[in-house]
Formats: structure tokens, sequence, C-alpha cells
């Protein structure tokens, strides 16, 4: 759950990820997921939101069913894919889901 100020006051990054999405040709639903969990796990320092807006990316097309590799992903939004494999099963875990032990 995230407040209506957050996505005024990140509205730069939610325009950043909705361009990676278009960059990666991913579907609405997609979209959607990983705006919402970005939003409910925003962090609190700048330097680490890119990292948590694209594992929210990679995370809400997998969750939607549309997924993308994490390097895509990765150099979709401009960061490392470290950073995506890093975080992103914390994130796949907010939204409900058992992340994999591999």
């Amino acid at each position: 759950m995230y407040r209506a100020s957050d996505q005024v006051d990140n509205e730069a990054y939610i325009e950043e990820l909705q361009e990676a999405a278009d960059r990666l040709d991913l579907g609405t639903d997609a979209r959607s997921r990983a705006v919402d969990i970005f939003l409910s796990n925003l962090p609190e320092s700048s330097r680490s939101k890119r990292a948590t807006l694209a594992s929210s990316l990679y995370v809400g097309a997998l969750v939607a069913g549309d997924q993308r590799s994490q390097s895509a992903v990765a150099d979709a939004v401009g960061v490392s894919r470290l950073s995506v494999q890093q975080h992103w099963k914390d994130l796949l875990e907010t939204v409900g889901l058992d992340a994999p032990d591999w």
C-alpha cells in the first residue's frame, strides 16, 4: 500500500519505469503491477530507487506472465543485472509469492 502523494513525488521514476516497459514491450498488467510494487517498496535513499525500479519492473512482468530476463530489464532501466538479482526475490515476497530457493 502506498499514499497518493508517493505517486506524485515519484512521477519521474514512474515515467522512467514506463519508458523502460516500452523498450521491453511489456503489457498493461505488467506495467501496473510494477508501478504498484515500486511505490509500495520505496527506498529511503534516492540512490536505491533505480535498482528498486528495475527489480519492480522485473517482478511485475514475472507476476503478470510477461517475463523478461534480468539482463534485459537491467539494460532497459540502465542498471546492472546484479542490482535486479539482489532485490527481486524480496519484492516478489512483498506481493505474497514465495521466491524460489535457487
